[in-house]
């Protein structure tokens, strides 16, 4: 496992568009989420330990701000032949096992990884309604205990933007494991 940090993208970065098939067999795209005042994206995989540390705190944020009009999409580039536990299949698994209540797409050729420059899993994009981008960072600062987190960084950069404020400049690189390439 390769430990890797996200890279720093511009704030203000407009989000990049997609069409990738989601585990409900649908075909989902930027322009699904137009109505929603706040769109997370979310690269990440089933197999990563820092996803599995974390994808119930994502569960728990997006039933958080449902209803105030923020939308999570979790994306999974990783190569599925190489990482058989990051096919499709068990996207679908892994999903109803942990009750993902966001979209759960796949990145097959990996070019919407690729393009938002994504490097880890969980990689962390949080856009506003204009789609420019507002905070690249970590979820917390404690992915292996999160009742020992003292600062809640997501949840701090949605709040702001719910309450028409800018999240905080001082943003913290999501890491984990390396995003697994094909070829």
């Amino acid at each position: 496992m390769v430990l890797l940090k996200s890279i720093n993208v511009p704030l203000g970065t407009k989000a990049i568009d997609f069409c990738l098939k989601g585990i409900d067999g649908e075909t989902h795209s930027l322009a699904d989420y137009d109505e929603k005042a706040i769109l997370v994206i979310i690269i990440m995989c089933n197999h990563c330990p820092y996803v599995q540390a974390v994808d119930d705190r994502l569960v728990q944020l997006q039933k958080k701000f449902a209803e105030k009009n923020v939308q999570f999409v979790g994306i999974n580039p990783n190569d599925g032949v190489k990482y058989p536990e990051d096919n499709f299949e068990n996207m679908v698994k892994r999903a109803k096992e942990k009750g993902y209540n966001f979209p759960y797409l796949r990145d097959e050729d990996q070019s919407v990884a690729k393009k938002y420059q994504a490097q880890c899993t969980p990689d962390i994009y949080v856009y506003n309604k204009e789609r420019e981008l507002c905070y690249h960072g970590q979820i917390d600062d404690n992915w292996q205990e999160p009742e020992k987190a003292t600062s809640h960084d997501l949840n701090d950069a949605i709040e702001a933007l719910l309450e028409g404020n800018k999240p905080s400049s001082n943003q913290y690189p999501s890491m984990g494991c390396s995003i697994k390439w094909k070829g």
